[in-house]
């Protein structure tokens, strides 16, 4: 069995003449919380999109828990958990009918898992999935992707559009089952606060392209030396960086969206 979770090998996406994603390599390593960031039109959904298998490649290859996700997409689903960026489910739907239906397409359901989130949160099974508010629905979805026994969770912007509060609440109730579970981790996010206190290791496109790569930690030690050698009056060598000052340095611009 591989160490990594997710192997991305010399990957290109294209949308006629616009090249989306561009010869890109990076290895999600299982156990790991791994943010993928970058601006508006930087390939993050185009890649995920490929990642899940919705979207073939025009060059390289993906690979996840070992499989290549294009010719095992059907079984590898039942292993991967997704909370998408638009809390997409029918709005006429009630949560409990969501997880009924969930509960047919999956065999490692857990419906003990989704009944004490939904109840953690407040959210009432017979409540139609429209009339939630946008924190509930991310809730639901992420209750109905861990009731089905991830191994790996792929998370596409989760906090957008939540108040600070429900960010908040989101952030904290991944890191909870991370400890308590060991579920491996992408999440893509604008959210840098709350990923830096997430995530174990960061990768950074700009323009289709990875432009930077590496455990968290290691990115802040890099940086904060670049920022000391260049400014050495005005920053001590082992003043505070955070991440937004590293994506600002890569990107050019804050994260946002």
């Amino acid at each position: 069995m591989t160490d990594q979770a997710i192997e991305i090998a010399n990957v290109t996406i294209r949308y006629g003449a616009l090249t989306a994603v561009r010869d890109l390599t990076l290895n999600v390593p299982r156990g790991s919380v791994y943010a993928l960031l970058g601006r508006n039109g930087a390939g993050k959904s185009s890649l995920v999109r490929s990642v899940l298998g919705q979207r073939r490649p025009d060059a390289g290859a993906i690979r996840m828990l070992g499989e290549d996700v294009w010719t095992h997409r059907a079984a590898l689903m039942q292993r991967v958990g997704v909370v998408s960026e638009d809390a997409d489910a029918p709005p006429e739907m009630t949560v409990a009918q969501l997880a009924r239906f969930s509960a047919q397409l999956y065999a490692r359901w857990d419906p003990k898992e989704v009944a004490d989130r939904l109840e953690r949160f407040e959210i009432p099974p017979r409540a139609k999935f429209g009339a939630l508010s946008k924190g509930q629905k991310k809730q639901t979805l992420l209750a109905l992707a861990l009731a089905m026994s991830p191994d790996l969770l792929i998370l596409d912007d989760p906090t957008l559009g939540l108040d600070v509060v429900a960010r908040k609440s989101l952030f904290d109730e991944v890191i909870t089952e991370l400890a308590d579970r060991g579920i491996t981790v992408l999440i893509t996010t604008h959210d840098l606060g709350g990923i830096e206190m997430l995530a174990d290791r960061v990768a950074i496109m700009k323009n289709g392209s990875l432009v930077v790569e590496d455990e968290l930690d290691a990115l802040k030690t890099r940086f904060r030396r670049i920022r000391f050698a260049a400014q050495p009056d005005s920053f001590g060598e082992s003043a505070p960086l955070s991440l937004e000052d590293i994506f600002i340095a890569v990107s050019g611009e804050g994260a946002q969206r």
